[in-house]
């Protein structure tokens, strides 16, 4: 196992109780708080997107924060390891830049926001980075390429270096 700064090989921290994370060059597993969901995501192209940083009213409320970090995935790669029954949803368009409608899944045991799915980019699951296992990943493959809404971006963020900066919603 690596440490944090070492970015060439995986490092999964203690983040969840059943310890059963992992990446390939490939794949990674992205896994609720309480470890009952868990999917086995692409980090590189095909199935890769895009990952990327959102300032929107809608994303800070949704994660508590005052940014997301996203990753934007093609569906047929995405691979449920254990728990999709647990999942609940909610959706909802009052909100959403592009007026339409988003549906949140949301582990029903622990509250974590696992992805969201769109009509506007159908298709695709809307991952959070922050619930990736190997946190080397967020630094390496899955360093955000984009950052929307950055005129809604708070004064003490300058922004993630070297991104695309985009005003309003880019996908």
């Amino acid at each position: 196992m690596a440490t944090r700064s070492d970015k060439t090989k995986p490092y999964i921290p203690n983040n969840s109780p059943q310890q059963d994370g992992w990446s390939t060059d490939t794949e990674a597993t992205v896994t609720c708080f309480c470890g009952t969901v868990q999917l086995a995501i692409p980090i590189e192209s095909p199935g890769l997107v895009e990952v990327f940083v959102c300032n929107c009213s809608d994303c800070r409320k949704i994660t508590a924060s005052m940014f997301a970090s996203n990753i934007i995935a093609k569906e047929e790669y995405v691979r449920f390891l254990r728990g999709q029954e647990n999942l609940k949803s909610w959706s909802q368009d009052t909100t959403i830049g592009s007026g339409k409608h988003m549906t949140n899944w949301f582990c029903q045991t622990c509250g974590t926001l696992l992805y969201r799915t769109s009509e506007k980019i159908s298709g695709v699951k809307i991952l959070r980075l922050g619930t990736v296992d190997d946190f080397n990943l967020a630094e390496t493959k899955l360093r955000p390429k984009t950052e929307q809404f950055i005129e809604d971006r708070v004064a003490w963020f300058t922004g993630c270096e070297g991104a695309r900066q985009v005003e309003g919603m880019a996908y």
